[in-house]
């Protein structure tokens, strides 16, 4: 059995026989990029908290609960600041796996490119008469056709 006929025998994801195994970056590349906002709409979030307290010390001057608002508020903004930072870091990660994937695949690619795929009938084959019919492939098929 040759290569080509193993990898179209794989099983996987598309068309079976198609021969082909792709991957995008695409969807590493989206989760980057959403990492990315989320970090920034984060931070300016937690950046808004400390203008959206201001003067509520002095309006509120002498109610028991200042100390605890005040707990709550710079307990939200570290909360706040970690997801922003997770953020930050996922989105160079994610990033880094969309170019690893999209340099891998080109030198697989390239790799590869150089395996002779041709079985043995393929060589037994006159030029020009195409290649072999698989008589698996052909069930089912109206004459002439193959599927």
């Amino acid at each position: 059995m040759g290569v080509a006929q193993c990898w179209k025998d794989a099983p996987g994801e598309g068309p079976r026989g198609s021969g082909r195994l792709g991957h995008s970056a695409g969807p590493w590349t989206g989760a980057s990029r959403t990492a990315g906002a989320l970090r920034t709409s984060t931070e300016a979030g937690r950046a808004a908290l400390g203008p959206g307290h201001e003067g509520v010390e002095t309006g509120a001057a002498g109610l028991a609960a200042l100390a605890e608002l005040t707990a709550v508020r710079r307990s939200w903004e570290a909360r706040l600041g970690a997801v922003r930072d997770e953020c930050e870091a996922l989105q160079g990660a994610l990033l880094a796996v969309a170019r690893e994937l999209g340099e891998t695949d080109t030198s697989v690619r390239s790799a590869l490119s150089s395996i002779d795929t041709r079985t043995p009938a393929d060589a037994k084959t006159p030029a020009g008469a195409g290649a072999p019919v698989d008589a698996r492939a052909s069930v089912g098929a109206g004459p002439g056709e193959r599927r």
